[in-house]
Parts: structure tokens; C-alpha cells; sequence
């Protein structure tokens, strides 16, 4: 029994020192890892996309006079889009510049600068009434989104309702499953 006694009292003393040690490494650990957000993530993505070919031609793009001229157009929309209020607008163009790959969409001429209207890839019969649409007919555009690309001369407004006459002849159906 002599015997025994120092061998329980070491395996007793190494199962304490267990349970005491392993709960405060397991609280230090995260303090010492260093958490990002997804705001970080997505700033250090941007960062590394920035330094890339296509990133640095994005740069140049936007000092050029090109790139500025569709910063001020988008400026002169801006708060109508963010208000969701009607943009009176002309219709310039029943066809969108050659090589646009922006789906069906018109030229129109807003605040004297011209836009892309773009509606997006035409499914089923869901433009039809805005092919009826003729060059200088005036038209009424609400949008939520103006967007931009090297690729294109103009601003890309999205159209999400559109009215002619008074009467409204085209309206976005939101996404399946969102917002």
C-alpha cells in the first residue's frame, strides 16, 4: 500500500494540473488570435484586386477624362436614385453601344447627359411593351442603381419602373428568395 500511495498521488496531482492548465490556455488562445471583420476582408480583397492588371487599368480609368466625365453624369442622378424619386428622360437610341453585352437596354438622354437605361437579359416576353418604344419618346424612370465600366462611354442606369403617358409600362419583379 506504501507503494501505491506516491503513484495515486502523482497521477492525482497530474490530473489537477490538467484541469486547471488546459481552461486558462483555452481562454488565452482567442484573445491572442487576431479576428477580422468582413468589412477588413472585403477592404484587403479590394486591395489585392487594385493591384492586379485589370485593378490598375480600373485607376487609370477613373482619372482619365472618360472615367471623370461618368462620375459627373452619375453625380448629377445621384439623388434621385437614392430618393427613388422620377427622372424625366428622352429616348436617344433604341440600341445600346456595339459590343454592349448588358442584355436588352436604350440610350437616353437625362439632365443633358446621355445614360445606358439597361433592363437586363430579356426572358419570355417581359419588355414587350418597351419595344414599342420609339426614338424621342419622353419617359419617366425610377431606378434604385446607377452602376459604371471602363467598357462603356455612358453610366448605366438599371431600370426598375418605367412609365410613358402616365401610365406605368414597365416594372422590376424582385428577386426570388430576397430582397
Amino acid at each position: 500500500m506504501q507503494k501505491a500511495q506516491p503513484v495515486l498521488i502523482l497521477s492525482l496531482f497530474a490530473i489537477m494540473v490538467c484541469a486547471f492548465v488546459n481552461p486558462v490556455i483555452a481562454k488565452d488562445a482567442p484573445k491572442k488570435s487576431i479576428a477580422t471583420s468582413p468589412l477588413d476582408d472585403k477592404k484587403a480583397a479590394l486591395k489585392k484586386w487594385e493591384a492586379t492588371p485589370e485593378g490598375m487599368k480600373f485607376k487609370k480609368w477613373e482619372v482619365s477624362p472618360a472615367g471623370k466625365k461618368v462620375y459627373a453624369a452619375e453625380a448629377k442622378i445621384r439623388k434621385s436614385i437614392r430618393e427613388y424619386t422620377n427622372m424625366e428622360a428622352v429616348i436617344t437610341s433604341l440600341s445600346l453601344p456595339p459590343g454592349s453585352r448588358l442584355g436588352f437596354g436604350v440610350m437616353v438622354k437625362l439632365n443633358g447627359e446621355d445614360y445606358i437605361l439597361s433592363f437586363g437579359p430579356e426572358m419570355k416576353n417581359e419588355f414587350e411593351q418597351l419595344h414599342k418604344l420609339k426614338v424621342h419618346d419622353k419617359i419617366m424612370i425610377k431606378s434604385r442603381g446607377v452602376s459604371h465600366a471602363p467598357k462603356y462611354a455612358y453610366p448605366i442606369i438599371a431600370g426598375d419602373n418605367i412609365e410613358k403617358d402616365g401610365k406605368l409600362i414597365f416594372k422590376r419583379m424582385p428577386g426570388k428568395g430576397g430582397c
